[in-house]
Protein backbone atom coordinates (compact mmCIF):
# COMPACT_ATOMS: atom_id res chain seq x y z
CA UNK A 1 0.00 0.00 0.00
CA UNK A 2 1.91 2.80 -1.44
CA UNK A 3 0.78 6.95 -1.07
CA UNK A 4 0.88 8.48 -4.45
CA UNK A 5 2.65 11.44 -5.45
CA UNK A 6 0.96 14.43 -3.62
CA UNK A 7 1.12 15.98 -7.31
CA UNK A 8 -1.08 12.70 -8.40
CA UNK A 9 -3.43 13.06 -6.38
CA UNK A 10 -6.99 14.29 -7.13
CA UNK A 11 -7.23 18.03 -7.28
CA UNK A 12 -9.26 18.36 -4.60
CA UNK A 13 -6.73 16.59 -2.14
CA UNK A 14 -3.91 18.73 -3.08
CA UNK A 15 -4.91 21.61 -0.22
CA UNK A 16 -2.56 22.91 2.86
CA UNK A 17 -5.15 20.82 5.37
CA UNK A 18 -4.12 17.52 3.41
CA UNK A 19 -0.84 18.12 3.03
CA UNK A 20 0.11 18.05 6.78
CA UNK A 21 -1.60 14.27 6.82
CA UNK A 22 0.34 13.72 3.38
CA UNK A 23 3.62 14.54 5.32
CA UNK A 24 2.97 11.70 8.28
CA UNK A 25 1.89 9.03 6.30
CA UNK A 26 4.38 9.68 3.44
CA UNK A 27 7.31 8.85 6.15
CA UNK A 28 5.28 5.53 7.10
CA UNK A 29 5.74 3.27 3.84
CA UNK A 30 7.57 0.21 6.03
CA UNK A 31 4.65 0.22 8.43
CA UNK A 32 1.88 0.59 5.10
CA UNK A 33 3.73 -1.91 3.09
CA UNK A 34 2.55 -4.37 6.32
CA UNK A 35 -0.58 -2.91 6.28
CA UNK A 36 -1.42 -4.32 2.97
CA UNK A 37 0.70 -7.53 3.05
CA UNK A 38 -1.35 -8.10 6.62
CA UNK A 39 -4.61 -7.35 4.58
CA UNK A 40 -4.52 -9.60 1.73
CA UNK A 41 -3.05 -12.59 4.40
CA UNK A 42 -5.72 -11.99 7.39
CA UNK A 43 -8.61 -11.46 4.78
CA UNK A 44 -7.59 -14.64 1.92
CA UNK A 45 -7.56 -16.57 5.26
CA UNK A 46 -11.00 -15.41 7.24
CA UNK A 47 -12.90 -16.25 3.79
CA UNK A 48 -11.77 -19.36 4.12
CA UNK A 49 -12.07 -19.99 7.55
CA UNK A 50 -15.83 -18.12 7.36
CA UNK A 51 -17.31 -19.51 4.23
CA UNK A 52 -19.53 -21.51 6.48
CA UNK A 53 -20.75 -18.54 8.01
CA UNK A 54 -21.87 -17.02 4.51
CA UNK A 55 -23.61 -19.57 3.36
CA UNK A 56 -25.72 -19.89 6.76
CA UNK A 57 -26.38 -15.68 6.41
CA UNK A 58 -26.88 -16.27 2.79
CA UNK A 59 -29.75 -18.56 3.04
CA UNK A 60 -31.28 -16.77 6.16
CA UNK A 61 -31.65 -13.18 4.15
CA UNK A 62 -32.93 -15.23 1.29
CA UNK A 63 -35.26 -16.77 3.22
CA UNK A 64 -36.13 -14.27 5.57
CA UNK A 65 -37.04 -11.33 2.94
CA UNK A 66 -37.20 -10.56 -0.71
CA UNK A 67 -34.02 -9.14 -2.37
CA UNK A 68 -29.68 -9.67 -3.05
CA UNK A 69 -28.11 -11.54 -0.20
CA UNK A 70 -25.62 -8.22 -0.38
CA UNK A 71 -26.14 -4.91 -0.67
CA UNK A 72 -23.92 -3.06 -3.51
CA UNK A 73 -24.44 0.50 -2.21
CA UNK A 74 -21.50 3.16 -3.99
CA UNK A 75 -19.38 3.97 -1.36
CA UNK A 76 -16.16 6.55 -1.47
CA UNK A 77 -12.40 5.18 -0.52
CA UNK A 78 -9.21 6.28 -1.39
CA UNK A 79 -8.11 9.11 -3.47
CA UNK A 80 -11.65 9.84 -3.37
CA UNK A 81 -12.63 7.07 -5.39
CA UNK A 82 -16.27 5.46 -6.01
CA UNK A 83 -16.51 1.46 -5.61
CA UNK A 84 -19.57 -0.66 -4.72
CA UNK A 85 -19.24 -2.18 -1.20
CA UNK A 86 -20.15 -5.60 -0.07
CA UNK A 87 -22.32 -5.97 2.72
CA UNK A 88 -24.87 -8.92 3.73
CA UNK A 89 -28.20 -7.09 3.05
CA UNK A 90 -29.50 -6.61 6.46
CA UNK A 91 -32.84 -4.03 5.02
CA UNK A 92 -35.56 -4.68 3.13
CA UNK A 93 -34.73 -4.33 -0.68
CA UNK A 94 -34.24 -0.42 -2.10
CA UNK A 95 -34.06 0.64 1.70
CA UNK A 96 -31.64 3.57 0.30
CA UNK A 97 -34.15 5.11 -0.98
CA UNK A 98 -35.10 7.40 1.95
CA UNK A 99 -32.30 8.53 4.55
CA UNK A 100 -28.98 6.90 3.90
CA UNK A 101 -28.19 7.01 7.81
CA UNK A 102 -29.86 4.20 10.32
CA UNK A 103 -31.96 4.85 13.19
CA UNK A 104 -32.12 2.11 16.17
CA UNK A 105 -35.65 1.70 15.71
CA UNK A 106 -35.54 1.80 11.89
CA UNK A 107 -38.91 -0.48 10.26
CA UNK A 108 -36.44 -0.78 7.36
CA UNK A 109 -34.28 -3.59 9.01
CA UNK A 110 -35.41 -6.98 8.14
CA UNK A 111 -36.01 -9.88 11.15
CA UNK A 112 -32.53 -11.17 10.29
CA UNK A 113 -31.08 -8.38 9.62
CA UNK A 114 -31.61 -6.98 13.77
CA UNK A 115 -29.43 -9.75 14.43
CA UNK A 116 -26.97 -9.43 11.17
CA UNK A 117 -26.72 -5.84 12.54
CA UNK A 118 -26.46 -6.19 16.28
CA UNK A 119 -23.78 -9.27 16.08
CA UNK A 120 -21.64 -6.65 13.10
CA UNK A 121 -22.15 -9.93 10.65
CA UNK A 122 -22.81 -7.12 7.75
CA UNK A 123 -19.59 -6.14 7.70
CA UNK A 124 -17.86 -9.62 7.30
CA UNK A 125 -18.64 -9.75 3.80
CA UNK A 126 -16.01 -6.59 3.35
CA UNK A 127 -13.18 -9.00 3.72
CA UNK A 128 -14.08 -9.68 -0.19
CA UNK A 129 -13.34 -5.79 -0.50
CA UNK A 130 -10.47 -5.75 1.64
CA UNK A 131 -8.98 -8.79 -0.27
CA UNK A 132 -9.16 -7.25 -3.42
CA UNK A 133 -7.85 -3.47 -2.12
CA UNK A 134 -10.67 -1.58 -1.82
CA UNK A 135 -10.51 -1.60 1.84
CA UNK A 136 -8.71 -2.14 4.52
CA UNK A 137 -9.00 -3.79 8.07
CA UNK A 138 -8.81 -0.25 9.78
CA UNK A 139 -9.04 3.01 8.57
CA UNK A 140 -11.83 5.54 7.91
CA UNK A 141 -14.93 3.92 7.49
CA UNK A 142 -16.49 3.70 3.80
CA UNK A 143 -19.26 6.91 3.32
CA UNK A 144 -21.85 7.17 0.61
CA UNK A 145 -20.95 10.29 -1.79
CA UNK A 146 -23.55 12.69 -0.35
CA UNK A 147 -21.27 12.83 2.75
CA UNK A 148 -18.13 13.13 1.06
CA UNK A 149 -19.12 15.57 -0.69
CA UNK A 150 -19.80 17.66 2.43
CA UNK A 151 -16.82 17.13 3.69
CA UNK A 152 -14.43 20.28 5.21
CA UNK A 153 -10.79 20.08 3.78
CA UNK A 154 -9.06 18.40 6.09
CA UNK A 155 -11.21 15.59 6.13
CA UNK A 156 -10.37 15.28 2.65
CA UNK A 157 -7.12 13.82 4.44
CA UNK A 158 -8.98 10.39 5.55
CA UNK A 159 -9.06 9.67 1.76
CA UNK A 160 -5.76 8.97 1.78
CA UNK A 161 -5.59 5.73 3.01
CA UNK A 162 -8.61 3.24 1.87
CA UNK A 163 -12.07 3.02 3.64
CA UNK A 164 -11.80 0.45 6.59
CA UNK A 165 -14.29 -2.36 7.93
CA UNK A 166 -13.32 -0.86 11.56
CA UNK A 167 -11.70 2.28 13.15
CA UNK A 168 -11.47 4.05 16.25
CA UNK A 169 -14.40 5.89 15.43
CA UNK A 170 -16.21 2.64 14.63
CA UNK A 171 -15.87 1.93 18.39
CA UNK A 172 -16.94 4.71 20.19
CA UNK A 173 -19.80 5.25 17.88
CA UNK A 174 -20.81 1.99 17.68
CA UNK A 175 -23.84 2.96 18.78
CA UNK A 176 -24.55 5.40 16.59
CA UNK A 177 -28.11 4.87 15.59
CA UNK A 178 -29.49 5.52 18.80
CA UNK A 179 -27.85 9.23 18.73
CA UNK A 180 -30.11 9.44 15.62
CA UNK A 181 -33.41 8.86 17.51
CA UNK A 182 -36.11 10.90 17.54
CA UNK A 183 -34.70 13.71 14.84
CA UNK A 184 -36.40 14.83 12.30
CA UNK A 185 -33.71 15.26 9.56
CA UNK A 186 -31.63 12.16 10.39
CA UNK A 187 -29.24 13.16 7.59
CA UNK A 188 -28.40 17.02 8.94
CA UNK A 189 -27.59 15.63 12.66
CA UNK A 190 -25.43 13.15 10.75
CA UNK A 191 -23.49 15.70 8.82
CA UNK A 192 -23.68 18.54 11.42
CA UNK A 193 -22.94 16.50 14.69
CA UNK A 194 -22.03 12.63 14.50
CA UNK A 195 -19.71 13.02 11.37
CA UNK A 196 -17.61 16.13 12.90
CA UNK A 197 -16.99 13.50 16.20
CA UNK A 198 -16.24 10.27 13.80
CA UNK A 199 -13.46 12.34 11.50
CA UNK A 200 -12.16 13.87 14.60
CA UNK A 201 -10.78 10.17 15.49
CA UNK A 202 -10.24 9.50 12.17
CA UNK A 203 -8.03 12.49 11.42
CA UNK A 204 -6.12 11.51 15.04
CA UNK A 205 -5.55 8.07 13.71
CA UNK A 206 -3.54 9.37 10.80
CA UNK A 207 -1.61 11.58 12.81
CA UNK A 208 -0.65 8.44 15.35
CA UNK A 209 -0.38 5.78 12.68
CA UNK A 210 1.17 2.74 12.79
CA UNK A 211 0.73 -1.06 11.84
CA UNK A 212 0.81 -2.43 15.60
CA UNK A 213 -1.79 0.61 16.57
CA UNK A 214 -4.37 -0.93 13.95
CA UNK A 215 -3.73 -4.40 15.59
CA UNK A 216 -4.47 -2.63 18.49
CA UNK A 217 -8.26 -1.45 16.75
CA UNK A 218 -8.69 -4.47 15.60
CA UNK A 219 -8.73 -6.23 19.38
CA UNK A 220 -10.84 -2.98 21.07
CA UNK A 221 -13.30 -4.09 18.04
CA UNK A 222 -13.57 -7.76 19.15
CA UNK A 223 -14.00 -6.11 22.91
CA UNK A 224 -16.56 -3.77 22.10
CA UNK A 225 -18.39 -6.38 19.88
CA UNK A 226 -18.48 -8.35 23.19
CA UNK A 227 -19.89 -5.56 25.06
CA UNK A 228 -16.66 -3.68 26.34
CA UNK A 229 -17.36 0.19 26.49
CA UNK A 230 -14.76 2.49 25.21
CA UNK A 231 -15.18 6.41 26.15
CA UNK A 232 -13.80 8.71 23.44
CA UNK A 233 -11.93 12.77 24.29
CA UNK A 234 -13.97 14.32 21.36
CA UNK A 235 -16.60 15.83 23.67
CA UNK A 236 -14.32 17.08 26.35
CA UNK A 237 -12.15 18.47 23.70
CA UNK A 238 -14.96 20.48 22.10
CA UNK A 239 -16.10 21.65 25.43
CA UNK A 240 -12.35 23.45 26.11
CA UNK A 241 -12.42 24.63 22.97
CA UNK A 242 -15.48 26.21 23.51
CA UNK A 243 -14.32 27.50 27.06
CA UNK A 244 -11.16 29.32 25.64
CA UNK A 245 -13.17 30.87 22.73
CA UNK A 246 -15.70 32.26 25.69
Amino acid sequence: MLIKKWENLPSEMQTEEVKKYYDILKKKQVSLFFKRMFDIFVSLIMLIVLSPVFLILSLAIKLDSKGPVFYRQVRVTQYNEKFRIFKFRSMVQNADKGSQVTVSSDARVTRVGKIVRKCRLDEVSQLIDVLRGKMTFVGTRPEVPKYTSQYTPEMMATLLLPAGVTSLASIYYKDEASLLDGAEDTDRVYVEEVLPGKMYYNLKSIENFSFFGDIKVMFMTVFAVLGKEYKGDYKEVIQEKEDIEV
